[in-house]
């Protein structure tokens, strides 16, 4: 095959791929030069999933009339000049390709007026090349407009999706600037339809409101005074807002970051904020979060990727530890009890009336949390006196602002990890010797995890030795399992050790012997057993939780007493 150069149209459609993925892709270089030039006002229109059209227009600085042809050259941009300035990029645009890849695949006009200018500026293109250029009115700003995206690389468009699925990318593409930009209005318009519209007032609450709904705006709990200093005297920032643990969703879509109000993806920082969740969420539920990161764009390499979605920093654990650690402390302290209320609200409700979370049992009613003006409680619980106990599996006890409702065995749960946890920080794992070694025959698949990790199980308590091939004996247990099914146990930990790295398993370890040492749903408990059971919760670092995420505390206040009851 003879070697040649590619002629400069195919150049331009190999580098618009890189850029220009889908019409999303388009939306979102168009919205960061609208930001980069300082608008307060951005609107953006689709029709035909945005193949057909994507219009942005902006209030921003505009661009000077002897500029403009100049704007859609390839590498053309006002925002880096030399090697220096890449290791100190503060803009979100820097690359010079957006405009000049859009019209490689697209029919483009633009019409633009600077400061200062009497006349606006009107260019068209169409196959990358100028077709017309005139004068037109306009105010401050620019306005371009893409049809036509991918006629001419029809191999592009057939790949696209559905015009909802398309229109779904555009949307979360604003969604998430309108996050990182509170103080800009946005408005977004799909197939005609007013989808999304922004106050521009400054405060993030507001951008949630429009985006996510008051549902989970009310469950949302700020980031404060999070700021770290590094040993190079650098610092980085984290602000923003994380949902308590009630919002969680069954997927990661709703964790946005924006590093120098650049939003980015980023696996590391999503587990992060994972991990800053813990134990206060259910298997597979995942948070609510708008995390903020400020550091010295020295500290970031963002010219990693054409889409600019992907960025580099120079000390990546201090960033990720940054984050978890402020995200942590935030549910921590912020989260409330959850309060019982509106049961009266449903019983009462007509069959037709009844709430989606009606489930037939009228004495049900819903759980609500407290609202997001009373966020700033301890995570303490109060001093509880117990009354007693209701079907052998609730607690029932009082507190100073109404009744407290405890599910014993969650509390145990929450209570037994934390005594394993901490024991195993002081390696000192309470061991109980058997009387008799007992066999403990396993499957194949158990065998193979249980010869592999036999060192690992006796540090936490289990002496085992091999007794044949699927057998083993067992001469010592954890002290907390003693009296136990530790057979069922052990079992489960075995099934579950099968796969994740050594912190997830032992992880995983842990919640298991938590889990099956504590008192049982359907347990009667003596007075004396509920009191110390009670006390030992108070203690724990985070006594609102079980480790699987559940709610070990119930809250019904002495208002809400007093309302059914009509006394107020």
């Amino acid at each position: 095959m003879t070697i040649k150069v590619l002629d400069a149209v195919v150049v331009a459609q190999i580098a618009a791929g890189e850029v220009v993925e889908r019409p999303a892709s388009v939306v979102k270089e168009l919205v960061e030069n609208a930001l980069d030039a300082g608008a307060t006002q951005i609107t953006v229109e689709i029709r035909g999933s945005g193949t057909g059209l994507i219009r942005v227009a902006d209030n921003g600085s505009g661009i000077p009339a002897g500029e403009v042809e100049l704007a859609f050259e390839r590498h053309a941009t006002s925002k880096v000049s030399t090697p220096d300035d890449l290791n100190s990029i503060s803009t979100l645009g820097f690359r010079g390709e957006a405009l000049a890849s859009i019209a490689a695949v697209a029919e483009a006009d633009l019409l633009t007026c600077a400061a200062g200018e009497a006349m606006g500026t009107h260019l068209s293109l169409k196959d990358g090349q100028l077709a017309a250029k005139n004068g037109q009115a306009r105010s401050q700003g620019t306005t371009v407009t893409v049809r036509n995206l991918f006629r001419s690389v029809p191999a592009r468009l057939k790949f696209l999706k559905s015009v909802p699925t398309e229109n779904s990318h555009t949307a979360n593409v604003v969604s998430r600037y309108a996050l990182a930009f509170p103080e800009v209005a946005f408005s977004l318009f799909l197939e005609g339809k007013p989808t999304l519209r922004t106050p521009g007032s400054g405060q993030l609450i507001a951008g949630v409101i429009e985006v996510y709904g008051i549902e989970i705006a009310k469950e949302m709990l700020e980031i404060k005074d999070s700021e770290d200093q590094w040993d190079s005297g650098q610092s980085i920032k984290v602000s923003g807002l994380v949902g308590t643990p009630a919002v969680s969703r069954t997927s990661r879509n709703y964790i946005s970051f924006f590093v120098n109000r650049r939003w980015i993806t980023s696996r590391q920082l999503t587990w992060a904020v994972e991990e800053a969740y813990h134990g206060l969420l259910m298997q597979d539920k995942h948070p609510v979060a708008v995390i903020n990161i400020n550091l010295p764009p020295s500290e970031v390499d963002a010219n990693v990727h054409p889409t600019k979605t992907e960025v580099k920093f120079v000390n990546e654990g201090a960033v990720f530890g940054a984050v978890q650690k402020a995200v942590r402390r935030t549910v921590l302290q912020q989260t409330p009890i959850p309060k019982i209320e509106d049961v009266a609200a449903a019983y009462k409700a007509a069959p037709a009336e009844r709430p989606a979370f009606w489930t037939g049992n009228e004495l049900t009613g819903t759980i609500n949390r407290m609202p997001a003006a009373a966020q700033s409680e301890p995570r303490i619980l109060p001093i509880l006196r117990v009354l007693g106990q209701a079907v052998q599996n609730y607690i029932v006890a009082e507190g100073n602002d109404g009744l407290y409702i405890i599910d014993q065995h969650a509390a145990h749960e929450r209570i037994r990890y934390e005594q394993v946890k901490e024991q195993r920080t002081r390696n000192k794992i309470e061991v109980q010797g058997l009387l008799e070694a007992a066999t403990f025959e396993v499957t194949l698949p158990q065998a193979a995890t249980l010869k592999s990790r036999l060192k690992d199980l006796a540090e936490f308590g289990f002496n085992l030795e091999a007794f044949g091939e699927r057998t083993y004996l067992v001469r010592a247990v954890p002290a907390i399992l003693n009296g136990r099914d530790w057979p069922a146990a052990l079992r489960e930990m075995l099934d579950g050790l099968a796969s994740g790295d050594k912190t997830d398993w032992m992880e995983r370890l842990v919640m298991s012997m938590a889990c099956h040492s504590a008192v049982r749903a359907g347990q009667a408990l003596s007075v004396d057993e509920m009191r110390e059971l009670v006390r030992q919760l108070e203690e724990t670092a985070m006594p609102r939780t079980c480790p699987h995420g559940r709610p070990t505390v119930l809250h019904l206040s002495l208002n809400q007493l007093s309302k059914e009851f009509g006394r107020t």
